[in-house]
């Protein structure tokens, strides 16, 4: 397997702030603790040593009985021992995992805890992958994309998917193309959507290490219900979250997400709507459902669990419940953790060291030739489809194909004139500037004709690079965003493998693998 990588920087893809955070411009540092570095580890260590030991009870029981549901014993009694630490990342619950991007971030994390463990040896580190079990978007998630199609789910269940019964979905697992032993197990034995990922991923994974979380679960939920009234009564976090993202735009950085007075969900079977206060009482949106303040107070204390957090909040639930030193995740969501760090800052909870997951594009060797007979680099790939062109006709061409230099010389002509006429009829110098920019919109067609015309000396090439474009950006979409990782995995059942054995979860580049 050959490999190469390219600093994300070189790509052009990435936004100012991940690449200013990565390379630890001093004007990102008020939105964050550490750096994302593995000598940061020391002090992140020494911040989450003091995390409850009675929360460890607690996430010790929840895990093992979540487990215990889908059949399988998991080893995790060291998560009661003060010197065992988390990393972690989470997605939504896809269906067959979804986009490889998932896998990448599932690997990176797992990678991690191994790095972590090589250099403090005394410690444990377990990889959880959370589930974003709550999430109540399924039109984000109900499909897939193999062998060029798409395989999309149905069905009339609302709420949150992770409570989805398995049994709407049978017949659409009978007519998929290929028998997967890790997918057919999960979805014709798991009860619920969140019991099937956790089991595949399990089948998938449970050999690293990973631990799945699905923190849906009233236990979890009642160690959160301090933050949760902080919400509901004091509208805590809109202040903190305001002001970061306020001095981000400022700064010129694009931002993620916006907090709300709550921003909280209200949470049953069917249900996951946000909740308002509109006058005395709290309203569930697009229901009935509407609580006085005295209500509501009773409504945390009894179910902790009805309370759903979004955005703002579920970074902050999962380090309150986790002994959690890093989290890894996708570029949008590094830049959202940084707009947070004020709330963690509110609550006096170690705020995470952020990485971003590892990113790769896959090449066949076919995919190789064609990327050496048309002498074009890799990183070009990632331009928009305009720039690549022209930067590859540009390349190819032996001819000059613009006018600046004929613009540059007749430049200071048209000056000299101008201060000429200037001297007889200074009213002459308008229709000098005025002549000379008529000129040079000319000689601007000139030079577009001569682009098209090199282009159409260079069809068939163009349209070979654009066919190469095409395969590894399906629909134009990064490849990673679009594929699912069963296109490579049933071809090469190392896949998982090899990834693991390539990726570094602190090393901020593309990876271009070669899997043949």
């Amino acid at each position: 397997m050959q490999v190469k990588s390219y600093p994300l920087e070189s790509l052009h893809s990435f936004s100012k702030l991940l690449i200013d955070y990565l390379t630890g411009n001093p004007a990102v540092s008020p939105f964050y603790e550490n750096a994302p570095d593995l000598d940061s580890f020391d002090k992140q260590i020494a911040k989450k040593k003091s995390f409850s030991s009675s929360n460890r009870v607690i996430l010790q029981e929840v895990i093992k009985s979540q487990y215990e549901e889908i059949g399988h014993e998991v080893a995790i009694d060291s998560i009661l021992e003060e010197h065992t630490y988390t990393v972690t990342t989470g997605h939504q619950l896809n269906i067959c995992t979804g986009p490889l991007y998932v896998i990448y971030k599932i690997v990176s994390t797992i990678n991690l805890a191994k790095k972590l463990k090589e250099k403090y040896p005394k410690a444990n580190f377990i990889p959880v992958y959370w589930l974003a079990s709550e999430d109540h978007d399924w039109d984000e998630i109900n499909h897939f994309y193999w062998l060029g199609k798409k395989f999309e789910l149905s069905t009339s269940q609302k709420g949150a998917v992770g409570r989805f019964t398995i049994s709407d979905f049978e017949s659409f697992f009978k007519d998929l193309p290929s028998t997967i032993p890790a997918f057919q197990k999960a979805y014709s034995q798991a009860k619920n959507l969140s019991q099937a990922v956790r089991m595949y991923m399990h089948e998938l994974f449970g050999e690293q290490g990973l631990i799945c979380l699905d923190a849906d679960d009233a236990r979890l939920k009642s160690i959160f219900t301090p933050i949760i009234s902080a919400d509901l009564f004091e509208n805590s976090h809109l202040g903190p979250v305001e002001s970061a993202t306020t001095s981000l735009s400022d700064m010129g950085y694009k931002t993620h997400i916006n907090a709300r007075e709550i921003n909280l969900f209200y949470l049953m079977d069917g249900i996951r709507e946000r909740i308002e206060k509109r006058g005395d009482l709290y309203q569930v949106v697009n229901t009935a459902i509407t609580f006085s303040a005295e209500e509501l107070q009773k409504e945390v204390a009894g179910f902790p669990e009805r309370f759903s957090p979004n955005v703002v909040l579920r970074p902050l639930y999962q380090e309150v419940i986790l002994p959690n030193l890093a989290y890894i995740g996708g570029p949008a969501e590094v830049g959202y953790w940084l707009q947070l760090k004020g709330i963690f800052d509110l609550h006096h909870i170690p705020f995470p060291i952020v990485l971003p997951r590892n990113f790769a594009l896959l090449l066949s060797e076919k995919n190789q030739q064609k990327l050496s007979k048309l002498g074009i680099g890799l990183s070009d790939l990632f331009l928009e489809d305009f720039q690549l062109k022209r930067k590859f006709v540009a390349g190819q061409s032996a001819h000059v194909l613009d006018c600046q230099t004929e613009l540059n010389l007749l430049s200071p002509i048209f000056t000299e004139l101008a201060s000429r006429v200037k001297l007889i009829d200074s009213t002459l110098e308008a229709s000098v500037k005025a002549e000379f920019k008529r000129l040079e919109n000319g000689l601007e067609r000139v030079g577009k004709k001569l682009k098209r015309a090199e282009e159409r000396n260079h069809e068939a090439s163009i349209r070979q690079l654009s066919n190469l474009k095409a395969e590894l950006f399906p629909e134009g979409q990064w490849q990673e965003r679009h594929e699912n990782f069963l296109n490579y995995y049933i071809e090469h059942p190392t896949f998982i493998q090899r990834l693991l054995h390539t990726f570094d979860p602190l090393l901020f580049e593309m990876y271009a693998i070669n899997l043949t």
